[in-house]
């Protein structure tokens, strides 16, 4: 039995792709997954599968979805231990900044280096990001709304399913695979 992270991207935002929670959880046990949990409303859901694939458990969790709400929302998953390898490769340690304004964008392959050869990690102080193995780390101290990197990053074609989570959510999430 394997403990994942699921990360549905962009629901719940502005009356948009509404997925309620006790929903998802109701879907994700239809599907034969245990122990399910959600964290805020923003698509965060912890639960244990006998599943190993999970390139599998994304498109079963994606097809369900659209059959379930009719329309389509992108889905990440890792594993528990993926999910504390990201947190271990976060190159801004969590005391240089409020983890409200540190993010983590997930991505559902590795990035390739080109797309982001346009944005200079160091060009947008005091923001700085990072790139990880299938994810970008992001440090904005004056916050995401603000940031001009974070606007240039949002506008870069990755080629990638791509959702992003604040420090403080990343932790939680982390915490909720150990109980």
């Amino acid at each position: 039995m394997t403990t994942y992270v699921a990360l549905l991207r962009g629901i719940n935002l502005g009356g948009h792709k509404k997925v309620p929670m006790a929903d998802l959880r109701d879907l994700l046990t239809g599907l034969g997954h245990g122990d399910v949990r959600t964290l805020l409303q923003s698509g965060n859901a912890v639960f244990t599968s006998e599943e190993r694939n999970t390139a599998r458990l994304v498109t079963g969790l994606e097809r369900a979805i659209a059959e379930r709400f009719g329309f389509e929302v992108p889905c990440l998953a890792l594993s528990a231990d993926d999910l504390r390898a990201v947190a271990g490769r976060n190159p801004f340690p969590p005391t240089s900044v409020d983890p409200s304004r540190m993010f983590v964008t997930f991505l559902s392959g590795p990035v390739d280096p080109e797309r982001l050869a346009h944005v200079d990690p160091h060009g947008y102080p005091p923001d700085e990001y990072r790139v990880g193995e299938r994810e970008l780390f992001l440090r904005c101290p004056d916050g995401m709304g603000r940031s001009k990197l974070a606007e240039v990053l949002g506008r870069t074609d990755l080629g990638l399913t791509a959702t992003v989570r604040n420090w403080n959510t990343v932790t939680k999430l982390l915490a909720m695979t150990d109980a």
